[in-house]
């Protein structure tokens, strides 16, 4: 194929010649996803020698990796020489409380000083200390300040600088691309199977190794930060080839979203706000994170406010603001006053640097933060506090995968960033999603080219039976007569997930959640979409709807099967953590025989070594 019959902008083919209506493409790799993870994994793939290509269902770089805004978390010592990976290391497991994967949470804390050097390398401009070093920031949960940071706008920088190699390395990209189902010879990958979004017309891709870079699952909930690309699809993927899913009950609920106004509901407020000295107060004018310090956090928490305020001009000597607790923590105590009727006009409480930073101080760390408020919604930060309210923001579930080389149980499957699981365990401690896109972004990209050498001339071959299955598969919502709108099903599903499997759950509203996922599975048998294949919004939601009750179901299923409190999931009904029962063991959930549900198995969490069980004494 000439380049000339490509569309300029989209790389869509622009002939209609193609052999029975259908596109092929030939790889090694292909990597599904083009936010951090996907850039960085297909670089590596590159630079490894496999013929590349990434597929994204929307365009280069509208990523949520730049959601990620405060910084990417690294122990370089810039700020502080005293801090190494094995500090890292150790904040990353207790966030996680301990339920992490000893190994990838090692293998993060050890490789990010390194990856984020070459993101310098490859033209990232970073904020710098007075000495010239990059500078690095504060944020919840991590001892040291070793968040490496551009303003507020880090994760913009490292997609800009990911997108711009990618670009110069000349891997093939095809955008507005949605990959429906992957193909498989035997139990080994074989390739995926998509279309484009504009044309609708199927396009097949023939490859040993594919990698799934695909991102969260938020638009299950109804206040989210996540864009409409995020429907789980890599999580569906990977569980409909045959992979299981790890942790799907944790999720997080980023403690400061927007509540209001309505134009920037969901939208995400850093947590570098609170780092540079924003508070947390109620309708009462009460700064009411004092009340929520736990047992676990005490030691190193300022207990009153004076100390919290000397915190910021002298670290040495005062112990953190409860405000830069971790993330869970935060959350939790935001949703009780918020239920104990100590909340704003709209359902939130108030954040407020205004009053305690001056507006030249705000504009200039908080740049992004300080624009995007005055532009979207009229609110000045710098006059006036903001109205926020934990908001759907990650999930610390994904693809289970072997710690060294992202390698789910399937061969030839490899699963990377959020879409991936266990590297946090059962809370994400901030800046440390935009380490794991890098450390195991490039893990995931050498192991998939080398695995796929490995094979010489042996490669797994495409079933022409499978493409058939998954063309007829996807035209399905098509051939529905007087059916349901898929907009209704996935209102009613946000809604369904928001009051019954939000922050706060308990049994009963689990098990009526998984009643009612039952009736939308029903309900979205019988979706119609009108009209034609060529860009219809409808169609391609329909698609999605399937990943997301897939999703949905392992998320509350998983939730109903542990009986405890722990990092993102809380239990109103199990309020302790029992470190007995459930701190030994993760919940893996697996498609069903028949393919229309979802199976629960429990398994032991892996043994971590003794030389870095003594960091826990």
């Amino acid at each position: 194929m000439s380049e000339s019959t490509r569309h300029p902008m989209t790389g869509n083919e622009m002939s209609g010649a193609s052999e029975g209506g259908m596109e092929r493409h030939t790889y090694d790799v292909v990597v599904v996803g083009a936010g951090g993870a996907g850039l960085r994994a297909a670089i590596a793939a590159h630079e490894a020698g496999a013929r590349t290509a990434v597929v994204c269902k929307s365009l280069l770089g509208k990523a949520h990796t730049v959601m990620a805004e405060g910084g990417i978390a690294a122990a370089m010592g810039n700020r502080w020489p005293e801090d190494n990976w094995e500090v890292h290391f150790r904040d990353t497991m207790r966030g996680g409380k301990m339920l992490n994967n000893w190994r990838m949470a090692q293998l993060h804390a050890q490789e990010a000083p390194e990856r984020v050097q070459e993101l310098e390398d490859w033209g990232a401009l970073f904020d710098r200390t007075d000495d010239g070093l990059i500078s690095q920031r504060d944020f919840g949960g991590h001892k040291y300040a070793r968040l490496a940071h551009v303003g507020d706008r880090t994760g913009l920088e490292m997609i800009r600088t990911l997108q711009q190699r990618t670009v110069q390395l000349g891997i093939d990209v095809f955008m507005e691309c949605t990959v429906t189902d992957l193909l498989k010879d035997g139990d080994r990958i074989s390739g995926a199977i998509g279309y484009w979004r504009e044309s609708g017309r199927f396009i097949t891709f023939d490859a040993p190794s594919v990698i799934l870079a695909t991102g969260g699952i938020g638009k299950s909930f109804k206040v989210t930060s996540n864009s409409w690309e995020y429907t789980g699809d890599g999580h569906a993927l990977a569980m409909r080839a045959g992979a299981a899913l790890i942790n799907m009950e944790f999720v997080q609920f980023h403690p400061t979203g927007m509540v209001w106004p309505p134009s920037v509901k969901g939208l995400l407020v850093t947590e570098s706000v609170r780092g540079d000295g924003g508070i947390l107060k109620n309708s009462e004018g009460k700064r009411f994170m004092f009340d929520y310090i736990p047992e676990f956090f005490k030691a190193e928490t300022a207990d009153t406010i004076e100390e919290a305020d000397r915190w910021y001009d002298d670290k040495k000597n005062n112990r953190r603001p409860p405000e830069l607790l971790p993330r869970d923590e935060v959350a939790r105590a935001i949703n009780s006053e918020i239920k104990a009727g100590r909340g704003t006009p709209h359902g939130g409480i108030y954040l407020d640097i205004a009053s305690r930073r001056t507006p030249e101080f705000i504009r200039k760390r908080l740049p992004s933060m300080y624009h995007q408020f005055k532009e979207l919604a009229d609110v000045d930060i710098t006059a006036e506090p903001m109205e926020i309210g934990p908001t759907c923001h990650y999930v610390m579930g994904g693809v289970e995968v072997d710690a060294d080389t992202q390698e789910s149980a399937v061969t030839g499957l490899y699963a990377v960033g959020e879409c991936s699981g266990g590297m946090h365990g059962s809370n994400r401690l901030g800046g440390n999603s935009l380490g794991d896109l890098l450390v195991f972004g490039k893990r995931a990209g050498e192991a998939a080219s080398a695995y796929t050498a490995s094979l010489g001339d042996a490669r797994p071959a495409v079933s022409e039976d499978d493409v058939k299955a998954a063309q007829a598969s996807a035209l399905a919502p098509f051939e529905v007569e007087g059916g349901e709108n898929p907009y209704t099903i996935q209102h009613d599903l946000q809604q369904s997930m928001n009051d019954l499997v939000g922050i706060i759950r308990t049994a009963s509203e689990l098990e009526e959640s998984l009643r009612e996922i039952e009736v939308f599975k029903e309900r979205a048998k019988g979706m119609v979409v009108e009209g034609h294949r060529q860009y219809n919004p409808g169609w391609h939601l329909a698609l999605d709807l399937r990943n997301m009750l897939i999703v949905s179901e392992c998320i509350a299923k998983a939730a109903l099967a542990r009986e405890e409190s722990r990092g993102g999931h809380t239990r109103d009904d199990f309020p302790k953590t029992d470190a007995e029962v459930w701190g030994k063991k993760n919940l893996v959930v697996t498609l069903n025989a028949a393919g229309d549900g979802v199976d629960l198995a429990e398994k032991p969490l892996p043994v971590m070594p003794d030389e870095l069980k003594k960091y826990f004494e």
